[in-house]
């Protein structure tokens, strides 16, 4: 039997070392960073300043860029393992961005490494692995459905004499645009292509620049979190801008896709672990009527619950991840892991509010906050709905097919 569960040495040992660096350098400079925070929200700025501070002791520690090759200057995780990793950088709030395996710069990093020329990968992959600048990725449009790509109306158009892509279009929700170094725009550039798939093209986009307008940092029930909405109007981009390929951003932004939803999961299962832990810790230290409350059945059964989400979420990323690495088809695991990860993360987040009763209402706990960035989880990377519609074509065309569903439920000999 090949199915093993332990870490390889090496995988644990990175493992072990994360676990260790958020708990004696990232935790202790977030406790202080929000007990100095006026108003519950620290300064952008002071954010900026400990991240900064912080990511140099990561390279001290040997955990910066976990998730790249050696030869980029990482620690060469491969995705399985870095499911371990990415888990246990989240358990605070600012842990990927320390190792700077943060989205968007994660699958921005790996869309470069994979899709770029070495030119490319100079001026723009480079600075960003070492920390140097920020990027961004702008796909999502206010005036069409996010989960229909081929549907954007960004417009890009050739000026054969300039050797430049003419651009104009409106964007919206794009991460960490604000201070970004540079963007990966996706744009249509061949409206009649056939198929729809091929009428987009990516383009990097050194930012800042002339036609390229940011007009506001989207307010969410989160706050503000950079997420940006950019007017685009005549923004002149060089023909060596494009990445991999003309017509083909469409298949690039589905191959960034995939494993970034993927990591957003690993990210949401160090959250979902740090909740539960609150929750069990509130249940048995509250007294009720002479007693723990996690004496009371109505608790272990929320106790219960979110144990076995939270253990069947760690399944299905370690499987997900597992045939991403190994080239096999993951699009049906990726979406089981999204949709179920995503709500796991929502129901035992408001679990543990519910145990705390209104200590978990107030802010004095990162729970509240936590709720608040958790309902995105649903929307991010595509909608509930989306992956629901995506599992169930999948399972309707495997019994199509063969008569079986076992093709579309992991492909699992069990």
């Amino acid at each position: 039997m090949a199915i093993d569960f332990t870490l390889p040495p090496d995988v644990e040992a990175v493992r072990a070392r994360v676990r260790d660096f958020m708990d004696s350098e990232v935790r202790p400079a977030e406790e202080k960073l929000y007990a100095n925070a006026s108003g519950g929200e620290p300064d952008r700025r002071e954010v900026v300043g400990m991240i900064l501070e912080l990511r140099q002791r990561a390279k001290d520690w040997g955990v910066w860029l976990p998730h790249m090759p050696t030869e980029w200057g990482g620690v060469g995780l491969g995705i399985t393992a870095m499911a371990f990793v990415a888990a246990e950088s989240a358990r605070t709030n600012f842990g990927p961005f320390v190792l700077n395996a943060q989205a968007p710069d994660e699958g921005n990093q790996h869309t470069l490494l994979h899709h770029a020329t070495p030119d490319q990968q100079e001026r723009y992959l480079r600075p960003l692995l070492e920390g140097r600048v920020r990027s961004c990725f702008a796909m999502t449009e206010p005036e069409v459905a996010g989960s229909d790509p081929t549907g954007i109306r960004t417009a890009a158009v050739l000026d054969e004499a300039a050797g430049e892509w003419v651009i104009n279009g409106h964007k919206w929700f794009i991460s960490g645009a604000r201070g970004a170094g540079f963007a990966i725009l996706i744009a249509k550039t061949d409206p009649d292509a056939d198929p729809p798939q091929a009428s987009n093209t990516a383009f990097l986009v050194d930012l800042p620049a002339d036609g390229w307008e940011v007009v506001r940092d989207v307010e969410t029930m989160a706050g503000r979190g950079n997420h940006c909405e950019i007017r685009i109007t005549d923004l002149r981009v060089p023909d060596a801008n494009v990445l991999g390929g003309r017509g083909n951003g469409h298949l690039l932004g589905q191959a960034r896709l995939g494993p970034a939803r993927l990591a957003h999961c690993m990210r949401w299962i160090g959250q979902v672990e740090t909740a539960l832990e609150l929750l069990v810790a509130r249940a048995e230290e509250r007294q009720l009527h002479g007693q723990p409350l996690a004496e009371k059945q109505a608790i272990q059964w929320m106790m219960a619950d979110s144990a076995m989400e939270l253990y069947a979420a760690k399944l299905m990323v370690l499987h997900a991840a597992y045939k991403i690495e190994h080239d096999l088809p993951f699009r049906q695991e990726v979406s089981f892991a999204k949709h179920h990860v995503a709500n796991t993360l929502w129901r035992v987040v408001d679990r543990a509010i519910q145990v705390h009763g209104a200590l978990g209402y107030s802010t004095d706990t990162p729970l509240e906050r936590m709720l608040r960035h958790a309902r995105s989880a649903r929307l991010v990377d595509g909608a509930d709905e989306v992956h629901q519609a995506l599992i169930a074509r999948n399972v309707r065309r495997a019994y199509a097919e063969t008569g079986s569903i076992r093709s579309a439920t992991g492909d699992l000999e069990l």
